[in-house]
Order: C-alpha cells, then sequence, then structure tokens
C-alpha cells in the first residue's frame, strides 16, 4: 500500500507507544534508534510514514520485532500474557525527534 493510500488517520493509530526498557534506552543514546510498540497488523511502510507523519523526521529503517506473550502462573492457575509487536526506527542522519529524547527508563 503506497503512502498516499493510507489515510492520516489510520496512521495516527499506528504507532500505540514508545517502548521503555532498559535496551531501548541505550539504543536511543548510541544511535539514532526509536523504539515503538505498534499495533499487531502494522506493516514496515505504515510504520514509517506514520513516524515521518507524527513526528515530522525522515525515517531511513524500520525493524520489527514480535514478541511473544509469557506464560505465567497466577496461584493454581496458568495464565498467559499478551504478545505485542515492537518497531526499531532509524532516522536519517541529522534528524532527531525531541519529544522523546528526555524519556528515561
Amino acid at each position: 500500500m503506497s503512502k498516499a493510500r493510507m489515510s492520516k488517520e489510520s496512521l495516527m493509530n499506528v504507532l500505540l507507544a514508545p517502548h521503555v526498557s532498559e535496551k531501548s534506552a541505550r539504543i536511543s543514546e548510541s544511535a539514532d534508534h526509536f523504539v515503538f510498540r505498534v499495533r499487531r497488523d502494522a506493516t514496515k511502510p505504515e510504520i514509517k510514514a506514520a513516524v515521518e507523519l507524527m513526528f515530522e523526521v525522515k525515517v531511513a529503517e524500520v525493524n520489527v520485532v514480535n514478541v511473544e506473550g509469557k506464560t505465567k502462573r497466577f496461584g493454581q492457575r496458568i495464565g498467559r500474557r499478551k504478545g505485542f509487536k515492537k518497531a526499531y526506527v532509524r532516522l536519517a542522519p541529522g534528524q532527531k525527534i525531541e519529544s522523546l529524547a528526555g524519556v528515561e527508563v
């Protein structure tokens, strides 16, 4: 699906939240990478278009990871956490997302 075919409303719903962890903080300090939780059905071109639309930056690369939910015990019952999808977004040289620069673990 091309960028022109995706509506702004649907692109605004692709990114769910920034993914805050020790690994994501270390990655964002050392390089121009940012980590986001995204919808399970989001594709790389949709994620790229959503980041460019919302933060007005140029995206160089998007890598996606499907994280499976863990199996946990709750007393005698066995439950399962929900899985999620996260995207590692690398910005083009010279680009920066100011609103996420100060996010700490």
